[in-house]
């Protein structure tokens, strides 16, 4: 599974629910950062590359629509997983809307976890597919003598 992990970041203001999470993506390969708040979060994006946010419904600065609201304004666009003690059917269809990736019960099940890893891995091989099968030929062939 830990083929390609990319770096993920995890915002909770629960100090219980990041170690959970975290020790999950760790037992995945992964080295997650843990931040607690969105303002965090918007610092660590700053400055790594990272494709996969669990960010929980509320936080200590606002909610997981404040950091999509961030997304919107800045050329990195993560993929957010919303994490939830009350992960219902309005909340998802709330998320969804709003742009969220996916929605997860808190607390986390390794699997539901390693599901996520696997759905943004696929999609970012899919998109990089699309790219390359979209670009023109000699771009193509100016790739392939490097």
């Amino acid at each position: 599974m830990n083929e390609g992990l990319f770096d993920t970041i995890v915002v909770s203001s629960d100090i219980e629910r990041r170690r959970q999470l975290s020790d999950i993506l760790i037992r995945q390969g992964g080295d997650p950062i843990c931040v607690s708040s969105v303002r965090e979060c918007q610092d660590a994006l700053a400055h790594r590359q990272v494709r996969l946010v669990f960010c929980d419904e509320h936080v200590a600065d606002g909610t997981y629509k404040d950091l999509l609201a961030a997304y919107r304004l800045s050329d990195r666009k993560p993929r957010l997983v919303v994490t939830s003690q009350v992960a219902d059917w309005e909340l998802f269809k709330e998320a969804m809307r709003s742009g969220a990736f996916d929605v997860i019960a808190a607390p986390c099940r390794p699997t539901d976890v390693e599901w996520m890893l696997i759905q943004a891995q696929r999609e970012e091989r899919l998109a990089a597919s699309r790219m390359a099968q979209s670009a023109p030929a000699h771009e193509l062939a100016r790739a392939a003598s490097l």
